[in-house]
């Protein structure tokens, strides 16, 4: 069969085009000039460490043809979308090392992942692959990268598309190719492997010098358990074994700090099936740990003017087609519920907004009224598959600390600056201190794709870059991601271990406001739309408790510890004494627990320290004689005797300060 190389070929015109660095500068290049090209005419240095490029905010091959004025951003390893392109172009590499180690697999798909690496779903035809077999896949793929093969995108038509994997007998290809709208198609091929993939992909397989294949697990094609369950292999690739060897380093620190292995070993949270995949449980101390994170943001929000507004955990499926919320989840998510009477529909609640837009609506509203800030920790439901379903941080049931401004235009950019602040406060409380702002805006030569006016949207934009710059925000500014109902800012926040997490949002939208025909009179005594803002600095609180687990690898900071101090009595005698300390610290509003258990003091001060509790307090005779506590931090070790007295100054000190864990 014979493809069309779609690029490789491509005449230049002489033409000349405008090309945007990142820094603002403009350059000409002759029309048809690839992102590769460019970097070698900068530096054959930089060139050769080009993974992809970004053209007009589109991640795309180095090699692809640039055929008018546009943004361009080179991608190294530097970049989370050059790491991407990487991990993605190692899922074909390995594809290639499983044909030909095992003829007649049948191959799924296989994409890069968020947190890194990647996999692939194949179909091994019930074989089973053993340890030894996964360390033979790793050498034939450490082979086939020194050939350092060409990735090579070719177009064809859907029709020769299905022919190809007709003869391949590749079941899974066709299955997703009759999904796909007719016309062109664009096929990969690399060294004696072709795959349907819209790519990008990096130059040649020589990027890779680094491989380890790390898990095997099932998975259904497509995430649906009425298919065939297929061999999922997971992976991650490196430019360097340097690299590879400090990653396998925290891989191994990851696994100490997972939050499903610390929640359990802290009490936190737990999982029953006879209640439902997804669906957690929160036990005394995990519910202690949620209620103070939301009595936290609470206590900020209300000294922030926020309102406080409860909605049920249902609503009519009509409020939700307003909304276009059962556009987007209802067919996939949990169906109708429905009334035996009245012959209603109503539907698990999927977001809070139209929720929140009807409470704008049950008064009329004047500029002077404006802003109104509603807030509420909103239980949502939404639909995932089993196979996605991961701890705390994909779950079927989550609450969300969810804040919907309702503003004039002229005051998104001072609601923007007040919500960033409060988003700082939370992170420096809880100890993220590494981050960016992501700002995502629109593509301003695809306008149709948006609703709301262009001068609208002017000001949103500029007033959430401003913004950004006023708070000394590091801002990576991401053309064409912005939702087609406004522009919005990200938190990526980076943790402990490295790894990048999005927490924290800010968003415009002047969908909702127009679908629900939100109002307010202006000073002008015309109507007019409110402009609507979401906002929430934690995401959901299941998967902000997930990853502030493994950030502080369960010593969370004092004020928000379940259990702040452990009183440990030497023996039974002392126990008298044990609970007078016990009481005075309940006065005074620390949270105590009493190991009164026949144990040696040793082992009481082990498990203790196990329990990630951040103080001790040994209980024997010269203490009880003396009136004093002997004290000892988590991890540091004994910090002598004090009094009852000083010992409650010493946490309230640290509490009030909300200092961040240790």
């Amino acid at each position: 069969m014979d493809f069309v190389i779609s690029h490789a070929f491509y005449l230049r015109t002489g033409f000349m085009i405008n090309i945007t660095f990142p820094d603002g500068a403009v350059r000409q290049y002759e029309q048809g000039v690839s992102a590769l090209d460019i970097a070698k005419s900068i530096s054959e240095g930089l060139a050769r460490k080009v993974l992809a490029a970004k053209v007009n905010g589109q991640v795309v091959d180095a090699s692809r043809p640039i055929t008018q004025d546009g943004t361009l951003q080179l991608l190294t390893w530097v970049d989370t979308d050059g790491k991407a392109t990487m991990w993605h172009s190692s899922a074909h590499l390995m594809a290639e090392a499983l044909e030909a180690l095992y003829p007649g697999v049948k191959f799924g798909y296989g994409p890069s992942l968020e947190n890194g690496g990647f996999f692939y779903d194949v179909d091994l035809d019930g074989r089973q692959i053993s340890d030894e077999e996964l360390r033979k896949l790793e050498a034939k793929m450490a082979e086939l990268a020194k050939l350092n093969s060409v990735y090579v995108r070719k177009d064809v038509s859907k029709a020769d598309a299905i022919k190809y994997f007709t003869e391949k007998n590749d079941p899974y290809k066709l299955d997703l190719l009759q999904k796909l709208e007719d016309g062109t198609i664009t096929f990969y091929t690399q060294g004696n492997f072709t795959d349907l993939c819209r790519g990008p992909h990096i130059p040649n397989t020589g990027f890779i010098k680094a491989v380890k294949l790390t898990n095997i697990a099932g998975a259904y094609w497509l995430g649906n358990e009425n298919n065939k369950m297929l061999t999922r292999i997971y992976g991650i690739t490196f430019p360097s074994q340097k690299e590879l060897d400090e990653y396998l380093t925290l891989l191994e620190e990851a696994k100490k700090r997972d939050h499903r292995k610390l929640g359990k070993e802290l009490e936190l949270f737990a999982f029953s099936e006879k209640v439902g995949l997804g669906l957690p449980l929160w036990l005394p101390k995990g519910a202690m740990l949620r209620e103070r994170l939301q009595n936290f943001l609470q206590k900020a929000q209300i000294e922030s003017g926020y309102l406080p507004v409860v909605t049920p955990h249902i609503g009519n499926k009509n409020l939700y087609i307003t909304s276009g919320h059962y556009e987007k989840y209802g067919k996939d998510s949990f169906q109708a519920i429905h009334t035996p009477e009245e012959g209603e529909e109503f539907m698990l609640k999927p977001m809070n907004c139209p929720h929140h837009c009807e409470i704008y609506k049950t008064s009329p509203k004047s500029y002077k009224d404006l802003p109104v800030r509603f807030a509420e920790f909103g239980t949502v439901y939404r639909y995932e598959q089993h196979g996605e379903l991961h701890g705390l941080t994909r779950v079927r049931g989550f609450t969300q600390d969810d804040a919907h401004l309702f503003c004039r235009p002229d005051q998104v950019k001072e609601e923007f600056c007040k919500v960033i602040d409060l988003v700082l406060y939370v992170f420096g409380s809880l100890g993220f201190e590494n981050y960016t702002a992501q700002i995502s805006l629109r593509d301003k030569e695809d306008r149709a794709k948006y609703i709301g006016s262009d001068e609208n949207w002017e000001l949103a934009e500029q007033a959430i870059i401003e913004s950004a710059a006023e708070k000394g925000l590091k801002t990576v500014v991401e053309y064409g991601e912005a939702a087609f109902y406004g522009p919005k800012l990200d938190f990526m926040v980076k943790d402990a271990l490295g790894r990048k997490w999005q927490l924290g949002t800010i968003q415009v939208d002047y969908n909702l406001p127009e679908r629900f025909e939100l109002e307010y009179v202006g000073a002008d005594n015309k109507i007019h739309r409110p402009v609507m803002i979401h906002r929430a600095p934690f995401g959901s609180l299941e998967r902000f408790i997930a990853v502030l687990i493994e950030h502080c690898a369960g010593k969370f900071p004092l004020w928000l510890t379940p259990t702040q101090v452990k009183l440990l009595p030497i023996s039974d005698k002392y126990q008298a004494y044990t609970e007078k300390v016990a009481e005075l610290l309940k006065k005074a509003e620390i949270r105590a627990e009493i190991d009164d258990r026949s144990e040696k003091i040793g082992k009481k001060i082990r498990d203790a320290e196990v329990a990630k509790v951040p103080y001790m307090l040994v209980l024997g005779e010269k203490e009880e004689s003396d009136a004093k506590v002997a004290v000892r931090r988590q991890a540091k070790g004994d910090l002598g005797a004090m009094s009852v007295a000083e010992f409650v100054s010493l946490i309230q000190d640290e509490v009030t300060n909300r200092k961040p864990f240790e």
